[in-house]
């Protein structure tokens, strides 16, 4: 199943998001679930990381928490609110046409 997984960081946390970003894509690149689309979310100014976002496929939902809680920025407390929750894809204006 899809399961979305909605992060954001604590304020002024991007100091710290950035000193454990290099072992954040290290645990990501390590292939524990698949991820479908992943990347920061963004403040308005469309440039300050202010959380993240993932959308992977896992079995069940106990599996994408476990996946959240072993994330380094998990592990350094940069996350000050974490939200998971199936996602079911109706469409997209991406894939090609029939």
């Amino acid at each position: 199943m899809k399961i979305v997984v909605h992060c954001l960081d604590h304020e002024n946390a991007l100091s710290l998001r950035l000193a454990n970003y290099e072992a954040h894509k290290a645990y990501l690149a390590s292939g524990s679930v698949r991820t479908v689309i992943s990347g920061p979310l963004l403040a308005l100014d469309g440039e300050t990381m202010i959380g993240s976002l993932f959308l992977i496929e896992a079995e069940y939902r106990e599996i994408a928490e476990r996946f959240n809680s072993g994330d380094p920025f998990n592990k350094a407390g940069i996350w000050d609110h974490v939200t998971i929750m199936a996602f079911s894809k109706r469409q997209d204006n991406l894939s090609p046409k029939a």
